[in-house]
């Protein structure tokens, strides 16, 4: 191999590492190098682990033959031979029925690769006509073949890695979990006896107004008690898919309305505007609904205390698109897409406390609508949920 060759490869190698995607990595090794190694179809075959077939997880057209869809088929037998003998095969052309000139006379190349250590995979060129394959375009090739299976094993490696990633990340809200559902339930278990205790006490005597103010107190703990428990329960069926849903046609501005005036009853000072124009029906569960905007309320109330809340509902299309805006703190960029995930809660200084399964029970209610739900936010101005629900249709 000349120096001139190999100062390609090193260009084309260096180019390589830093491609972060693996298809992008490969397409650049395949066309980077067609000025010394000429062909006009590629196809990379895997073995499937389940099926123990070959798979075309790439394939790429470059030359005369891009109209022939890169003809990955022509080389699956080949791929297969390549793996069994675990060696290199060229294929002479032979004429295909149906194809003339060029396209007639394809020459084959098939490489064995060995992804994650194993020879479960083969590199197949296909060159329509001439010239030959000679001795350096094999040493290409094989090059070639060596570098796609590092880009594949790569890819391989960062798809575990994510997995990894995204269970670490849910142990570890589990974990977190576990210790605030501990505080939750503790904290209202605390005012409960705290409170009983002291109204049972035999050597003091309480008057009606404190009576009545620590049996406030315990109902009030009571009913805190009673939705972190039935938020637990009602987490674990949405996840297991056995909640039951009841839908009917039901009006959604109507039902917004609902959920805000009992909302102004326990938080009178709590400014609510509404900008709603004519909607058509939608169907629906509307308890489950109402519980939506309950929960996109009562996280306004903690987050963004005294903030005023703005809903607005339009018709876009064959949906709905409501709303939800507060004047709050704003949630990081980097925080937002959690915030739907079950047990999360955003990491910071924050004196409210929760379980991280109030956004994760609304995103779960909206999806089984067919719905839709996400939150775009900046710093320091507040926080929009937006929800889009399909219309009813009309009969």
């Amino acid at each position: 191999m000349d120096l001139s060759t190999l100062s390609t490869l090193h260009a084309v190698f260096l180019e390589l590492q830093e491609k972060p995607d693996w298809r992008a990595a490969l397409d650049a090794l395949f066309v980077s190098l067609r000025g010394s190694f000429v062909f006009d179809n590629v196809a990379i075959y895997l073995e499937d682990p389940r099926t123990k077939g070959l798979d075309v997880v790439y394939a790429r057209a470059v030359g005369r033959g891009k109209t022939a869809e890169a003809d990955a088929a022509w080389g699956q037998s080949l791929a297969n031979e390549v793996i069994l003998k675990g060696k290199m095969i060229l294929r002479e052309p032979t004429p295909v029925t149906g194809k003339t000139g060029r396209l007639g006379l394809a020459h084959l190349l098939a490489i064995p690769m060995y992804v994650g250590s194993k020879l479960n995979s083969a590199l197949v060129f296909i060159r329509f006509g001439g010239p030959e394959y000679s001795e350096l375009h094999m040493e290409i090739a094989s090059l070639q073949a060596f570098w796609a299976a590092a880009l594949i094993e790569r890819r391989d490696l960062q798809q575990a890695r994510s997995e990894l990633n995204s269970v670490q990340r849910q142990m570890r809200l589990q974990d977190d979990f576990v210790s605030t559902i501990s505080h939750e339930l503790r904290t209202p278990l605390g005012f409960i006896k705290g409170y009983s205790t002291s109204l049972l006490r035999e050597d003091t005597v309480w008057d009606i107004a404190t009576q009545r103010e620590f049996l406030t107190i315990i109902d009030e703990e009571a009913d805190r008690l009673t939705r972190l428990i039935e938020d637990m329960l009602e987490s674990a069926r949405l996840q297991s898919k056995t909640l039951q849903f009841k839908f009917s046609p039901i009006r959604i501005d109507a039902l917004v309305r609902d959920v805000a005036m009992r909302i102004n009853v326990h938080h009178p000072d709590l400014q609510i505007t509404f900008d709603f124009q004519p909607l058509p029906p939608i169907r629906g569960d509307g308890t489950r609904l109402s519980q939506v905007f309950e929960n996109l309320f009562s996280n306004a109330i903690k987050y963004a205390p005294k903030s005023p809340i703005a809903i607005y509902m339009r018709p876009v299309g064959n949906k709905i698109r409501v709303t939800f805006s507060d004047q709050g703190e704003g949630i990081p960029q980097d925080y937002l897409p959690f915030v739907f995930e079950r047990f999360y809660r955003v990491p910071g200084e924050r004196t409210v406390t929760g379980t991280g399964l109030g956004l994760y029970i609304c995103k779960q209610i909206i999806m089984a609508h067919h719905g839709n739900i996400w939150v775009e936010s900046v710093v320091g101005e507040g926080s929009t949920f937006i929800i889009e629900l399909p219309v009813e249709p009309m009969h």
